[in-house]
């Protein structure tokens, strides 16, 4: 695509000019296709119907949040954790959830991750050790919605 000069201050805009800013916008709308593959489908847990819009206009969130750090656990022991979102989505996103062995110790190779709850602002899970012994776990999130 075409890279349209920035004009001099003071220097006149003449057709030749404005020619190339339209070739540049068409070029742009080009390549920004209404395609049905640019659509996400994203399904709501409110009882409304599935939502598809655009995917520029569709929120998504990578979130990353350390759980426990040095911590000794039991074997079934649990800890909470939670997520805010800001600004909220309007209707609860889609959340996945995956455990982070970070300090790569062998009771931070079996761990699971529950979630509570996913709210329009907020999602809160468990992480559930299924070995005993001194660990660091994190989370990693993605939430994908309708912004609100």
């Amino acid at each position: 695509m075409a890279i349209v000069p920035l004009p001099e201050r003071g220097q006149p805009l003449d057709v030749t000019y404005i020619y190339a800013l339209a070739e540049a916008l068409n070029g742009v709308a080009t390549q920004v296709s209404s395609a049905s593959s640019n659509y996400t489908s994203i399904d709501t847990t409110t009882g409304a119907a599935r939502q598809t819009l655009k995917t520029s206009e569709s929120r998504l969130i990578g979130g990353y949040l350390t759980v426990v750090n040095n911590t000794t656990v039991v074997a079934s022991d649990e800890r909470e954790f939670g997520y805010d979102f800001s600004p909220n989505f309007k209707y609860p996103p889609i959340v996945t959830v995956t455990p982070v062995n970070i300090g790569n110790t062998p009771a931070g190779q079996n761990v699971s991750v529950l979630l509570k709850s996913v709210t329009t602002s907020r999602v809160e899970g468990v992480v559930r050790f299924g070995t005993s012994g001194d660990v660091s776990v994190a989370v990693n999130l993605i939430a994908i919605g309708v912004p609100n």
